[in-house]
């Protein structure tokens, strides 16, 4: 075989590796936006392509090694009350019941199997089964904690309820309509 024709073959080669390689990594990119949407763009934006589907591997190892569980019908009751009883107090309360909020979402968290650890460490693992809510969760945790710092309107506060009642609704398998506290 003559040198040009190898070359060729290797050129060659090499561009049908590159185009498989590129090929496989957009069809990944594109599974995981699908799958996890504002929370993939989060990843990526923070760390780029390659680290954000690392990172989402990762979560997704993580929560396997998890016994994640649905309630029980009395368990969603206990919650369901427990949610409604909090926000009636909102007018008279607003900030308590934004703290409430937070620890019952906490609590409803523990229920189903998810390991109490540090806020991000929470969101990471509640984005592998739910990513379109963790946003929800994120938003409120920053409001809070800008409520801490005396930096949070009343507005801001029925903002974080709004939010916080979206993450409870999808951990609590329950669709509600999200509506305005």
């Amino acid at each position: 075989m003559k040198t040009a024709s190898i070359v060729i073959l290797v050129v060659g080669f090499v561009v049908l590796a590159g185009v498989v390689v590129w090929t496989y990594v957009r069809s990944r990119n594109r599974r995981l936006e699908q799958k996890y949407g504002p929370e993939y763009q989060r990843l990526v934006h923070e760390t780029g392509p390659r680290q954000a589907a690392k990172e989402i591997n990762r979560r997704e190892k993580r929560i396997e090694l998890l016994h994640i569980r649905p309630l029980t019908p009395p368990e969603r009751e206990r919650f369901t009350s427990d949610w409604e009883r909090l926000q009636a107090r909102f007018v008279d309360d607003p900030a308590g019941s934004v703290a409430e909020a937070d620890r019952l979402v906490g609590d409803l968290m523990t229920s189903r199997g998810y390991p109490v650890a540090e806020f991000e460490q929470r969101a990471a693992d509640i984005s592998v089964d739910h990513p379109l809510v963790v946003e929800h969760y994120r938003a409120a945790h920053e409001i809070a904690l800008r409520h801490e710092q005396r930096r949070a309107s009343t507005e801001d506060l029925r903002q974080a309820l709004v939010h916080y009642r979206a993450l409870f609704s999808e951990l609590l398998e329950e669709r509600y309509a999200h509506a305005e506290v």
